[in-house]
C-alpha cells in the first residue's frame, strides 16, 4: 500500500538533463579526466534524482563550442524540448576562461529555452547553477 505523498512522489516527473562531456586528453592516461567527468556527472544526477536523457561527448581543444559537434547536438536537445537542463563537469569545458564571452552566449541561448546548466564538480555543485 502506498500513501498519498509516495503516490505524489511517483507522479512527479524527474528532471531530464543531458550529459556534457569535454575534458582535456591527459600525457599519460588519455582517458581520465573524460571518465571522471561522466563519472561525476552522473553521480551528480543520481543524487538529485535527475534522469540521463543522453550523454554527449567532444574532444577538448576546440574554444567555441558552436564548432563542436557534440555540442551543436546538445543544442538541437534543448531546442526539442528533450532536456530542462545540461550537466558539465566546470565551466571551461563549455568554453576556455580566454573566451568567456562565448560561454555566456551559450549558456545565455540554453536559458531562453528554460535550460540550465549545472556543474557537476564538487566546489561548484553547490553554488554552479546557470540559470
Amino acid at each position: 500500500m502506498t500513501t498519498g505523498a509516495q503516490e505524489n512522489r511517483e507522479a512527479e516527473p524527474t528532471p531530464r538533463a543531458v550529459l556534457y562531456v569535454c575534458a582535456e586528453r591527459g600525457v599519460v592516461t588519455p582517458t581520465l579526466g573524460a571518465e571522471r567527468a561522466e563519472r561525476e556527472g552522473r553521480a551528480f544526477a543520481a543524487a538529485r534524482g535527475i534522469t540521463i536523457v543522453e550523454t554527449i561527448t567532444d574532444p577538448h581543444g576546440q574554444p567555441d563550442p558552436m564548432c563542436r559537434q557534440g555540442w551543436r547536438r546538445v543544442r538541437e536537445l534543448a531546442r526539442l524540448g528533450e532536456a530542462e537542463m545540461v550537466i558539465v563537469r566546470w565551466p571551461t569545458a563549455l568554453a576556455p576562461d580566454r573566451v568567456q564571452d562565448l560561454r555566456h552566449r551559450e549558456t545565455g541561448k540554453l536559458l531562453k529555452q528554460g535550460v540550465s546548466v549545472r556543474y557537476s564538480w564538487a566546489p561548484l555543485s553547490l553554488t554552479g547553477t546557470v540559470r
